[in-house]
C-alpha cells in the first residue's frame, strides 16, 4: 500500500504537469498532502454521532468511515487526529482545522461552496423511522406532514433541513443527541424520525422495537462522500486513488456489512 501511494503521488505531479500550466505546478509545494506528511498528521473533522460511519465511544472513535480514515493516514505514513464536530458546524470546523471530514457526509451545493468532495462513497436517502406498533402509519410524506404528527430530527444537518421543508404541519422537535434520539421514539415522545435509510437499518438493530419503513425505496436520493479541501488538486486526487481501490476491492462494502448486517 505504501509503494502504491507513492506511485499514485508521483502520477498525479506528471498528470498535473501535463494537465495545468508549468508556472501552477510550484503550488503543488503547497498541497495538503505535503503539509500532512510533513506534520506527520491527518486531521479528521467527525461527528462522532452517525452510525455505522461514525460512533464516538469514551472518547475513542469506532465506525466504517472512522476506518478507512485510520487505514488512509497508515497509507500516508501519518496518525489520525479525530476532531470532534457537529452537523451545525461542520463546515465551519472543516475550514478552521482539518485535513478531511468524514463520517457519512452527504454532497450538497451548500457545502460545495466551501469544500470539494471526494469520490461518492455510497448512495443514501431519507426514511422514516418508527415503533414496529404503528405498523405503516407513517411511511409517506403525506402522512408525517399532518398536524399533530410529532416528528424528531437531529440539529444542524441535512437530516433537519428536509424535515422543514417537508414536514412544515407537524409538531417538530430538534434534538440535540443524535445517539438518544431513537430513545425518544421508543418511550412515546415522538412518532417519528426521517434520516438516511443505511442509520434507520443500523438502528434497528439496537433498538429492536423500532422500525425503518420502506429503506430501499426511500423519499429522494443522494451521494455520500468525504470532504475535502478546497482545490487541491493534488491532495484530492490522491485521496480519490486511494479512496477508489477501496471501493472496487469491496473493503467499504465489507465494513458497512460488519455493521449493519
Amino acid at each position: 500500500m505504501h509503494r502504491l501511494l507513492r506511485y499514485l503521488t508521483v502520477t498525479v505531479l506528471l498528470t498535473i504537469g501535463w494537465l495545468i500550466p508549468t508556472e501552477s505546478v510550484a503550488t503543488a509545494q503547497d498541497s495538503r498532502l505535503l503539509t500532512v506528511q510533513q506534520a506527520g498528521v491527518l486531521r479528521v473533522c467527525t461527528t462522532g454521532d452517525y452510525p455505522p460511519y461514525t460512533v464516538r465511544e469514551n472518547d475513542r472513535y469506532v465506525g466504517v468511515d472512522i476506518t478507512l480514515a485510520a487505514d488512509l493516514a497508515a497509507a500516508l505514513h501519518v496518525t489520525p487526529q479525530w476532531i470532534p464536530t457537529t452537523w451545525g458546524t461542520l463546515m465551519d470546523d472543516f475550514a478552521a482545522q482539518c485535513d478531511i471530514g468524514v463520517g457519512g457526509i452527504s454532497d450538497t451545493a451548500a457545502r460545495r461552496r466551501i469544500a470539494d468532495f471526494s469520490v461518492p462513497t455510497s448512495v443514501d436517502g431519507k426514511t422514516p423511522v418508527t415503533r414496529r406498533a404503528d405498523g405503516d402509519a407513517y411511511s409517506t410524506v403525506a402522512q408525517i406532514n399532518q398536524p399533530g404528527v410529532r416528528v424528531i430530527v437531529n440539529r444542524g444537518g441535512t437530516n433537519e433541513a428536509f424535515a422543514r421543508a417537508n414536514f412544515p404541519a407537524a409538531e417538530l422537535t430538534l434534538w440535540p443527541d443524535n445517539m438518544t434520539i431513537y430513545d425518544q421514539i421508543e418511550l412515546g415522545n415522538a412518532d417519528v424520525f426521517v434520516t438516511d435509510s443505511v442509520e434507520g437499518r443500523y438502528r434497528q438493530r439496537t433498538h429492536p422495537t423500532l422500525q425503518v419503513l420502506h429503506p430501499d425505496q426511500p423519499f429522494d436520493s443522494f451521494t455520500k462522500a468525504y470532504l475535502l479541501p478546497r482545490g487541491d488538486a493534488l491532495f484530492n486526487t490522491v485521496v480519490n486513488l486511494w479512496l477508489e481501490t477501496q471501493i472496487r476491492s469491496g473493503r467499504t462494502e465489507q465494513l458497512v456489512r460488519e455493521w449493519i448486517g
